[in-house]
């Protein structure tokens, strides 16, 4: 049996995290951090390449399963004709190392559940050395040591290079599993009490839900949403990934398959200003710091993406022993869009320190430097083709929202310049190139007989990231050449009454066979232009919809198949819980927002 995308759940600690199936077990861990080896991969192949299944004797799918309320603690439940049993799956906050607790409850009757675990540590790889140790199961390769402990302590042997364990649970009755890994070179760290570390979870976070402002229609798929995105936060740094996955396919069996587990810095205005409306200044503060961080250095060697501490190489290659999620290979590790050209971070990286200068965040001494230095190098660098908002790996070309951008960015630099008379800039230089700009956008970029602005200059392809011309304020939301390309996108790219980013059949500048979904953020940002454009009821009734995209614990990936009803791509994405955020802000939190 093969479990859809939207049959997981995510726990976390907020440094890594791991993918729970409705089927009990744990298919996807890496240690200790997201972007560690997994070992637990069968989310990209079979059990053979590393999994944790709990659940009861004989059964398959749970019953029903929930995040208890306001927090990232997992209930799956399974009702059997001897009774019923309560799975509690949570990864505590670390102190040390990381910690997996699971732990059972008999809610009726008595059931028997079953335990196997089969770690494989590099992605499914290695097989490790198993040994006994203080009542622990340890398993030892290279530098990896994981230690399995039940309590009460259950029996367990080995079978078929796995750990397997039986035991019955009755009403009332509880069994804790805690798997902990930790450098093997080092003693077994601190052992954590699997019982206090679900009641302080639990309690932990809904001090930090109780913290959003929001108090508007769907507050539930918004909390949700923050939940995941400050899960997905790698809190030493304050990072953000774009997801905690890698490979899964935007078409099943298809070859569309990447890394997602870097931070993207096309995310960076987005990600900012839901966590400053939402109330969580202290995230937003950590967020630009990374960012401030990452791309210091020459501006001509800005990047598209980083890694969780501001790393800059992350060399792409491919795991031929993984088949990929339901046969979708190659499996690839690393991520070589890093080395493209894309100018629209540029514009990102301003607007997000702009948003954090007029919110109020504590402003560093050396931001303004960061932003003139970028400006110096855009200055000219402008004018150059790149490769798009998108990362496609063929021609670069003149994209239209990698100039508005740039547009953004001398506009952000301005405003900055004429709001702090005290900052030092080349104030005339930077208005005439924002003028520049504009106006080779508006005469290059946009097609007068199909009233739009187009992909790229010359082309008629279109592209959803033209959506946010009004967002950034290139436009004014009621200008007809805004209302004109709302109409055209929503028309040309519609997919069964979502968005594709792009054609990738009519356009020319995807050289990848294949299609993919409609790309769920893309429809996020169509909901947000029809609000700006008047079109509230209609923008309205798009977001009910795709809050109905969400899987039964409130969790979107990437993309979305509206032929088989499924979600596509890495998953959770926060570029899809960004523009859920974002969207339910713009169209109800005017008066919702405490």
């Amino acid at each position: 049996m093969h479990l859809r995308i939207e049959d997981y759940a995510l726990i976390g600690d907020q440094q890594t995290a791991a993918l729970v199936g409705r089927d009990g077990s744990i298919d996807w861990l890496c240690l200790p951090r997201f972007d560690s080896a997994a070992c637990f991969a069968k989310l990209l192949g079979t059990k053979d390449h590393g999994h944790w299944r709990i659940a009861p004797k004989g059964a398959d799918l749970c019953t029903r399963r929930a995040y208890r309320p306001d927090t990232l603690v997992l209930d799956s439940e399974w009702d059997t004709t001897d009774g019923s049993v309560r799975v509690t799956d949570l990864m505590p906050q670390r102190e040390h190392v990381p910690d997996v607790v699971r732990v059972i409850e008999g809610l009726d009757g008595r059931v028997t559940l079953r335990s196997e675990l089969r770690l494989r540590f590099d992605y499914g790889s290695i097989v490790p050395w198993m040994r006994r140790a203080d009542g622990h199961r340890v398993a030892v390769a290279g530098p990896d040591s994981v230690w399995l402990r039940s309590h009460p302590q259950v029996h367990t042997w080995g079978k078929d290079l796995a750990t397997h364990s039986e035991f019955t649970v009755g009403k009332g009755e509880q069994i804790a599993f805690v798997l902990t890994w930790h450098p093997s070179h080092q003693p077994r760290p601190p052992l954590v009490d699997p019982f206090e570390a679900l009641d302080s979870s639990v309690e932990d976070w809904r001090a930090w839900t109780a913290q959003c402002r929001y108090r508007g229609p769907y507050r539930d798929a918004v909390v949700r949403s923050l939940i995941t995105l400050k899960a997905l936060t790698y809190a030493p740094t304050g990072g953000i990934v774009a997801a905690p996955t890698t490979s899964l396919p935007e078409s099943l069996g298809g070859v569309r398959n990447w890394d997602y587990r870097y931070s993207w810095l096309r995310d960076s205005t987005l990600t900012l200003q839901a966590l400053l409306e939402a109330g969580y200044h202290e995230e937003a503060e950590a967020w630009r710091d990374w960012l401030l961080r990452a791309v210091a250095g020459d501006p001509a060697d800005l990047q598209i993406m980083y890694g969780l501490s501001g790393e800059r190489r992350l060399p792409e290659y491919e795991l031929s022993w993984l088949p990929g999620f339901q046969g979708s290979a190659p499996v690839r590790i690393g991520n070589e869009a890093v080395k493209q050209l894309q100018l629209d971070v540029y514009g990102e990286v301003i607007d997000s320190l702009t948003l954090a200068r007029r919110s109020g965040l504590p402003v560093k001494p050396h931001m303004w430097r960061v932003q003139c230095a970028l400006m110096e190098f855009l200055r000219s660098a402008w004018r150059q083709p790149d490769a798009g908002l998108w990362e496609v790996r063929g021609e670069r070309r003149h994209f239209v929202y990698s100039k508005v951008m740039a547009w953004v960015a001398a506009d952000r630099a301005v405003q900055a310049l004429e709001n702090h008379p005290g900052l030092e800039g080349d104030l005339e230089g930077w208005r005439a190139m924002r003028d520049e700009v504009h106006g080779e956008v508006c005469e290059r970029g946009y097609d007068p007989e199909r009233n739009t602005f187009t992909q790229y200059y010359g082309s008629r392809a279109l592209d959803a990231s033209l959506l946010l011309i009004p967002r950034v304020g290139f436009l004014p939301p009621d200008d007809p050449r805004v209302t004109g390309t709302i109409d055209a996108v929503r028309t040309e790219l519609a997919h069964d009454g979502f968005l594709l980013r792009y054609s990738t059949d009519r356009s020319d500048v995807d050289t990848l066979p294949g299609s993919e979904g409609a790309f769920i953020v893309c429809s996020f940002w169509l909901a947000q232009a029809l609000h700006l454009n008047g079109r509230t009821d209609e923008a309205r009734e798009l977001f009910e919809r795709l809050v109905g995209l969400c899987n039964d614990v409130g969790l979107l990936a990437e993309e979305y198949d509206p032929v088989g009803d499924r979600l596509l791509g890495n998953f959770p994405q926060a570029f899809s819980h960004l523009g859920l955020v974002g969207t339910a802000l713009a169209l109800y939190g005017d008066e919702t927002a405490g």
